[in-house]
């Protein structure tokens, strides 16, 4: 079994885990509280004020699927790749407040400067820290619940300055903000200050409403335990260092925070679209119930990532360059649907594609075509198999189809400003852009309503882009690029690697201005008389491992013809350039 094979297999066995966790609800038994129905992740049965269901004695009961469960994951874990990053623990908190009939919500935003989801609408929280398992909490006997909630209490007083500790409610806002002082200065780490002070967290103000693991083609991941949390009345959270991650937060209602999602005026990732969506429904006694209802809350990672309204991310594995380790499939449309790079050439991963899409088409929806951004083999290893399945036509940009002649066929190309227009409510429409650079017959897709540019490989979420002088031009890369900051409304790019990426234009400036500074290393290079492509890579790209030097040689060249090109090097021979 291949990489592929491994994760379909982790894909199993937490479906099976999840088959366990719904299989124990059926049961009769005694009434606990909701957010500990996960007893499979070690936590304690206990009560809550946000709902409750009856559970059963788990031992019985779970038991063959659990050992089933656990097999599957050794061995997947064993055959997956390494190159995927591990996810590292971490907690968020869901805090709400309550006025009159409407429940609201804090929000924030990460800051857009932050390299990874910058610019994103989150909850509170971060990675667990070593202290974490030295805070006391009581209640919670399970020493990794209690230093998740330790941690989840933490982060938000690090980052909203709100404390969730008993006792808390007999201090002054003064006393709150020296205990923040005390903090921030590092005189007291978070158990001494609680210790110090009299404080101490209890398990009862925390529900656990899942854990959320991000997707394997995800830079960075995180293994995220959500807790829900109630305002303390006498405090008010605020962002305490807005130039730091966090740069906005504010109370608002979950429907509303949802509404900015579906216009297209915020983005969010997954599990806080969950959030918003199950609190716009209510608080009720089956809050809780309503956040622990898909398998995703028990740490099986999301494959349908919808970051924009109608536009449908399926990252699938594909044998790409490193970092990345995934290709991003999306999928366009409400009704009718467009597929673009149906990039995996494996098995399992088609097979995942293909009930993918099945399940759109059985909610009403209709595929009219495949489309290709370009030609390169990590974006087209499945559209064979794809094309079969669905009985569908392929489209690309003609460049494209001379390049996979006798390979794929290509059924209509794809022209420079054409609109592709997918009914549905409310309807997209898909102008194509002709970017070449990266490839020449590459493509861009531009939805204006939303502000949303599908970008192939012309800007990347993870890694970065090879400019190739066998299929690509630097000139025409960067040119590609300044015709993308021109767009109108331009909000949030969508790569083929990697999460989306919120801050477009100043991401897009970032790429031109990294280009141009690396042009003048090599020009400055050239001028103190170093010539070849090589020597050129072994000064400029100085700190790569020599496994990677061909790639950055491939680079270079692309450079040193485009200054050829500008007039401002000549080439003497095969290898060899001189300054003008």
């Amino acid at each position: 079994m291949g990489e592929a094979g491994a994760f379909h297999l982790l894909s199993r066995a937490s479906r099976l885990l999840w088959r366990a966790s719904r299989c124990s609800l059926r049961l009769c038994g005694e009434c606990y509280t909701f957010n500990v129905r996960a007893k499979l992740y070690g936590m304690p049965l206990r009560r809550s004020t946000f709902g409750r269901v009856r559970l059963p004695e788990f031992e019985k009961a779970e038991h063959a699927l659990n050992e089933d469960a656990r097999e599957a994951h050794s061995r997947a874990r064993a055959l997956a790749s390494a190159k995927d990053a591990l996810p590292v623990d971490a907690a968020a908190v869901i805090l709400i407040r309550e006025r009159g009939s409407r429940v609201e919500v804090f929000w924030v935003r990460r800051n857009e400067r932050l390299s990874f989801l910058g610019g994103f609408y989150a909850f509170p929280g971060g990675q667990r820290e070593a202290t974490d398992a030295d805070t006391v909490v009581i209640g919670c006997d399970d020493r990794n619940l209690a230093s998740m909630i330790a941690c989840a209490a933490r982060e938000l007083f690090e980052e909203l300055g709100v404390l969730i500790a008993r006792r808390s409610d007999r201090l002054t806002r003064g006393q709150i903000g020296s205990l923040f002082d005390e903090l921030r200065s590092g005189r007291m780490d978070f158990p001494q200050l609680l210790e110090h002070f009299g404080l101490h967290l209890d398990a009862r103000d925390f529900t656990f409403v899942g854990r959320w693991v991000t997707p394997p083609f995800s830079p960075r991941r995180f293994n995220t335990w959500f807790f829900l949390v109630r305002c303390p009345r006498k405090q008010q959270p605020r962002i305490i260092n807005p130039e730091g991650e966090l740069s906005f937060g504010e109370w608002i209602e979950a429907r509303e925070a949802v509404a900015k999602w579906q216009r297209g005026e915020a983005l969010m990732v997954p599990p806080v679209l969950h959030a918003l969506r199950t609190l716009a429904q209510g608080v009720g006694d089956d809050l809780v119930e309503r956040f622990l209802s898909t398998p995703h809350a028990y740490g099986h990672p999301v494959r349908r990532i919808e970051f924009v309204p109608g536009i449908v991310c399926f990252p699938l594995r594909t044998p790409t360059k490193p970092p990345a380790t995934h290709t991003n499939c999306y999928i366009v449309g409400r009704r009718e649907l467009v597929v673009i790079d149906p990039a995996s050439p494996y098995e399992e991963e088609q097979r995942s594609l293909h009930d993918c899409l099945n399940e759109m088409r059985a909610r009403g929806c209709a595929v009219r075509e495949l489309i290709l951004t370009h030609h390169h083999p990590d974006h087209v290893g499945g559209v064979e198999a794809l094309r079969k399945f669905l009985n569908v036509p392929v489209a690309a940009h003609r460049l494209t189809a001379e390049a996979l002649k006798g390979r794929i066929g290509i059924d209509r190309f794809i022209e420079d400003g054409e609109t592709i227009e997918l009914d549905g409510d409310p309807p997209l429409i898909l102008r194509a852009l002709h970017t070449p650079g990266h490839a020449r017959g590459h493509l861009c897709f531009y939805e204006e309503r939303l502000g949303a540019l599908l970008t192939g490989d012309l800007v990347v979420g993870v890694g970065t882009v090879l400019i190739d002088p066998i299929d690509g031009d630097m000139r025409d890369y960067l040119r590609s690029l300044e015709r993308l900051l021109a767009l109108p409304r331009l909000t949030v790019l969508l790569s083929a690697h990697g999460p989306a990426i919120a801050n477009a234009r100043a991401r897009i400036s970032d790429y031109i201005a990294h280009r141009l500074a690396r042009e003048r290393e090599i020009l400055a290079a050239v001028r103190d008389g170093v010539a070849s492509p090589a020597e050129i890579a072994a000064r400029v790209y100085a700190d790569l491992p020599a496994a990677a030097r061909a790639l950055a040689e491939r680079s270079v060249l692309a450079h040193l013809r485009k200054l050829v090109a500008d007039g401002l090097l000549a080439q003497v021979d095969h290898d060899r350039y001189v300054a003008l």
